[in-house]
């Protein structure tokens, strides 16, 4: 019951991410995580966004230092090292523990809610109008 919130969630985080505004050729998007502003226009009731220059420069950086950094760890991989140093920021075994009753207290509250609600519902006289 809860659980069906989370993608609805996610969904309205997306669908406020951009705004569109009608400009004499078209209309411009923007994006309101990072600023980012994109030409977009209307053809056959589809609109179609592309990448401004910049845009288009910036996530070719982007790619470049991303193929970098896999040819690097596809290197070590092949030279057997270890891609991670044997514990490093592994956490120590109280903070595992520690971490697992966290979870579990959460998860009995969750499903003490679940339960709560089912019972509210069972004990609701049904809705007759």
């Amino acid at each position: 019951m809860a659980c069906s919130a989370i993608p609805t969630l996610a969904q309205d985080a997306d669908a406020n991410r951009f705004s569109l505004e009608k400009t004499d050729s078209g209309f411009i998007r923007l994006d309101r995580r990072n600023g980012a502003l994109t030409l977009c226009q209307e053809k056959d009731g589809t609109l179609t966004c592309r990448m401004a220059a910049d845009e288009r420069a910036a996530y070719e950086e982007e790619l470049d230092r991303l193929e970098k950094r896999v040819a690097a760890l596809e290197k070590k991989q092949g030279e057997g090292q270890p891609l991670a140093r044997s514990g490093e920021n592994l956490p120590s075994d109280e903070e595992v523990e520690r971490s697992i009753g966290i979870m579990e207290r959460f998860m009995r509250s969750f499903f003490g809610l679940v339960e709560e609600f089912k019972q509210r519902e069972e004990n609701s006289p049904p809705n007759k109008t």
